[in-house]
C-alpha cells in the first residue's frame, strides 16, 4: 500500500500542515486526480473539503493537471508547471507526470476548500514540553 504526505493549506490563515496517510486513507486517494474534491474526514477533519492541487513523485517530478493519466511524460514546455524559462521564448524538453494519483506518488499539495466547525489549528497543535 502507498504512504503520502500530504501538504494541506488553509487560505483562511496562510498556514500549510502536514499529514502523513496510510492504510486506507492513502488508498482513498488512489485514481483521484488533480482539481478533484474529497472529504477530509478520511484524514480525521470533520467538516473540511478539501481539494487536490498538485503533488510529486518518488524522484521529484512535478505532476501537471493539463496532463491526463499517471504516466510520466517527456514534453516539450514553455511554461508553467514543471519549468520556469530565463528568457522570452525558451521551450525545454521536460519530465513531468499525469494529473492522476498512483502509488509512485510521494507528496499531494492539497488546500482546504470548506471548512469546518473545527480551526485546523486545534486539529495540529502540538503537545506542551513538560517543564522539568
Amino acid at each position: 500500500m502507498a504512504d503520502f504526505k500530504i501538504i494541506l493549506s488553509d487560505p483562511e490563515t496562510g498556514h500549510a500542515y502536514k499529514i502523513d496517510a496510510t492504510g486506507p486513507a492513502a488508498g482513498a486517494l488512489i485514481g483521484k486526480r488533480i482539481g478533484d474534491e474529497i472529504d477530509g474526514g478520511i484524514f480525521g477533519l470533520a467538516g473540511y473539503m478539501i481539494q487536490i492541487t498538485g503533488g510529486t513523485d518518488k524522484t521529484g517530478i512535478p505532476a501537471r493537471r493539463d496532463l491526463p493519466g499517471p504516466a510520466r511524460r517527456r514534453l516539450l514546455l514553455s511554461k508553467g508547471v514543471g519549468f520556469h524559462p530565463v528568457m522570452d521564448g525558451e521551450r525545454r524538453r521536460k519530465s513531468v507526470r499525469g494529473n492522476e494519483i498512483s502509488t509512485d506518488f510521494v507528496q499531494i499539495n492539497a488546500a482546504v476548500k470548506q471548512s469546518g466547525a473545527k480551526p485546523l489549528a486545534e486539529y495540529f497543535s502540538q503537545p506542551e514540553a513538560a517543564a522539568e
